[in-house]
């Protein structure tokens, strides 16, 4: 610790360095009686700490920046006024200013730094230095990201820096051209991030995501937004497609199978591999019987977000969504029971599954797809953005997000497009979309009867039913499939009125359509594989 130089990151006057923290001594820090406001955390009755992340307890999109130099300016997939993204252009000049605010907001302080490790594949991780000013956000690293041994400790260089100063605003945005006091930026040349005005852990977790979907196609390998799984034997790997609030977290969290990880993975040619040492589970409506697997990893050690707790008894109310929708439970991955604690997994995927959740009631709860299609549905990315997992979102709506995960790919579609097609054709992978959205009840799909279909999915039970075409979607779905009721495998056996339902059919076929027509680098036999409209 008394090694650690902070005056080569430009950061002077330090007090005291907390290097890489136990958890008992997060637990002390972010739980002292003199904090205020949201560094707080409160003690519940789990053994977990809860803390508060203010008005923002999701990502802020618009307040996202790339610099733009020599090294990003021809490999970024930049914003454009006719195709929007998350990667607004920064120039080098705004880059030193809003550096020297956070460089300002952490000098002459006691300060918390964590060393980790992105990426459980030794050959291509990225070593990440973590310097923040508040104990739980360096509680949250130490979760999300892959612990250093002592002896990888002890000679750590970092690859990539981020200077996390919550508390500090960019008062003067305007003149810099920026969106608002908040700002998250990236410089790809120095690997340095900065946070500034956003007490929301997942900007951390979600950045050094953002940066592994650079890096790593630029060297040959696939870089994906999916959590995964394997069996008991590790013969069969599966990987989950899907955004925020879509099921990835919950439907590879199974009793009966190994965790690899919940959200971010890259693929080389022996399997898939975690990038994080953690996961990042919803919260909401979450209860033991539901899922009891995410449930009993809320205990001490565990980093609780934004949920409603009694201040008497220190219970949680899991119901209750008037702090957040989008409330979070940040634990290690060795909390699941059946975690793989490697992350790698011991064969390549064989069961490769898109998770949407469609708000227009149409798309069948599961069906089957070729390898033109694959590409379609993982190109288009169609989903609803669920409320709370951004600023502004308050009900669902209807969205696509390129390859699943549109916010976080810093390059353009057609090279994880690519890769993934590359990767499922040596892999011999089947392919199916999984809707865990809404049907013409009206109600959103049961999780009981989502996860018998996936399961049917990995054992290859599904392909024991018999198939039928869509006719607006062309995807093969199956009309029985056990433990599930078969009038919900056909979605419009789940509307009364039946004109209703084409209706929304073509339009939802129509947005696809519209949709794709920014994609001009696919094939022609990738293009007919979609709806028709």
């Amino acid at each position: 610790m008394a090694n650690l130089d902070l005056t080569k990151y430009g950061i002077t006057g330090t007090t005291e360095i907390v290097h890489n923290p136990s958890y008992e001594m997060l637990f002390e820090e972010e739980t002292k009686p003199e904090l205020t406001g949201y560094e707080k955390g409160q003690v519940t009755e789990l053994g977990a700490v809860n803390v508060m992340t203010g008005v923002y307890t999701g990502r802020s999109p618009k307040d996202k920046y790339i610099v733009v130099d020599e090294n990003s300016k021809d490999t970024v997939w930049w914003t454009s006024d006719e195709y929007k993204n998350d990667n607004h252009p920064m120039t080098e000049q705004t880059w030193s200013a809003v550096k020297d605010i956070a460089k300002k907001e952490l000098c002459n302080k006691r300060l918390f730094v964590v060393d980790a490790f992105c990426g459980a594949n030794k050959d291509t991780r990225m070593a990440i230095r973590f310097i923040v000013e508040v104990a739980w956000q360096a509680h949250f690293v130490t979760n999300m990201f892959i612990k250093p041994t002592a002896e990888e400790l002890a000679n750590f260089e970092p690859d990539f820096v981020v200077y996390n100063a919550s508390k500090a605003k960019v008062e003067n945005y305007k003149e810099l051209g920026l969106n608002s006091e908040t700002c998250v930026a990236f410089n790809i040349t120095s690997k340095e991030q900065v946070i500034i005005n956003t007490w929301y852990g997942g900007e951390m977790k979600k950045g050094m995501f953002s940066m592994m979907n650079y890096f790593l196609p630029l060297k040959g390998m696939a870089s994906m937004h999916c959590s995964a799984n394997t069996d008991k034997e590790g013969k069969n790997t599966a990987i989950f497609f899907g955004l925020s609030g879509t099921g990835k977290t919950t439907l590879s969290t199974d009793p009966k199978r190994l965790l690899i990880g919940d959200d971010e993975h890259g693929w080389d040619d022996n399997g898939v591999f975690n990038f994080e040492g953690g996961c990042y589970a919803k919260c909401i409506n979450l209860s033991p019987e539901g899922e009891p697997e995410i449930y009993n990893a809320i205990k001490f050690g565990a980093l609780v977000e934004n949920v409603v707790m009694d201040p008497d008894t220190r219970e949680f109310d899991f119901d209750d969504d008037s702090l957040a929708v989008n409330s979070r439970v940040g634990y290690p991955v060795e909390y699941i029971p059946n975690a793989e604690l490697s992350g790698m997994s011991p064969s390549v995927p064989k069961t490769v599954i898109f998770l949407t959740a469609d708000a227009y009631g149409v798309l069948p709860p599961i069906s089957k797809l070729d390898k033109n299609q694959a590409m379609y549905y993982f190109v288009s990315g169609f989903t609803s953005k669920v409320a709370g997992t951004e600023i502004g979102v308050t009900e669902p709506v209807p969205t696509f997000s390129t390859c699943f995960g549109e916010p976080f790919l810093p390059l353009d579609p057609s090279v994880y497009a690519a890769m993934l097609a590359d990767k499922v054709e040596k892999a011999g992978a089947k392919v199916y979309l999984v809707n865990t959205g809404w049907n013409g009840t009206g109600k959103r799909m049961k999780l009981s009867y989502t996860r018998a279909m996936v399961t049917a999915a990995l054992t290859g039970e599904i392909e024991k039913s018999q198939f039928v075409t869509d006719p607006t979607f062309g995807v093969q779905v199956p009309t029985s499939i056990e433990g599930v009721p078969s009038e919900l495998l056909i979605p419009e056996n789940t509307w009364e009125d039946k004109a209703a339902y084409q209706a929304s059919c073509k339009k939802l076929a129509a947005s696809f359509v519209e949709n794709f027509k920014k994609y001009t680098h696919m094939s022609a036999e990738v293009v007919a594989a979609g709806p028709k409209a």
